[in-house]
């Protein structure tokens, strides 16, 4: 994408999946590969660079799991608090010629290399740049999102709670939708949808 804006990728990969259950989720294996390396493999197999993985319950096992990979990862201490701090150290992170992030949840296996790509490719393509770009499937917004950083940065170092960027998105009109798939609407909350996934 020659002569884009610098387009990141972040993977949140520090929540502590309690709806999961005893066992640590994004270590949980599908298909062979541990949740986490999922969304990691998907981040790498596209073009936007750094990829950041942003870490916290069970930091020393993934990033483990995550060894030897181009990526880079940085712990949140503040991981407890909920899914904005993770948010915001991901962004903290990462460089300051950054224009956007592409924000990948770390239980989702199903989104791809190309599913990062095409949202790097509609932000690049779109004229005026939108504070966002969202996946919509069936008319529900989904994951991985683009997000603005040079209009969203200040908002996004604001955020409180459980929830990531969907309030900062809610209401405003500057958000490209694009078409999403299944892909960008699964997540992976109980070991149970984990084994109704296998091998599909």
């Amino acid at each position: 994408m020659a002569g884009s804006p610098e387009v990141a990728s972040l993977i949140l990969a520090a929540g502590r999946g309690t709806r999961f259950g005893p066992g640590p989720k994004l270590l949980a294996r599908l298909d062979g590969r541990p949740l986490v390396r999922w969304a990691a493999d998907a981040a790498l197999a596209a073009r936007p660079r750094p990829v950041v993985a942003v870490l916290g319950a069970h930091a020393g096992a993934v990033r483990a799991v995550l060894a030897g990979l181009d990526l880079a990862c940085v712990e949140n201490p503040d991981f407890t608090a909920g899914l904005a701090t993770s948010l915001r150290a991901g962004v903290a992170a990462l460089p300051a010629t950054c224009a956007a992030a592409i924000v990948l949840l770390g239980d989702m296996p199903r989104v791809t290399g190309a599913h990062v790509d095409r949202l790097a490719e509609a932000f690049a393509g779109a004229g005026a740049r939108p504070a966002a770009v969202v996946p919509v499937q069936d008319g529900r917004r989904g994951n991985p999102v683009l997000l603005n950083l040079r209009l969203l940065r200040a908002e996004i170092a604001a955020l409180a709670g459980d929830r990531g960027a969907g309030p900062l998105l809610a209401g405003r009109t500057d958000v490209l939708e694009i078409p999403g798939d299944v892909g960008t609407a699964l997540d992976i909350d109980t070991a149970q949808a984990l084994a109704a996934h296998a091998g599909r």
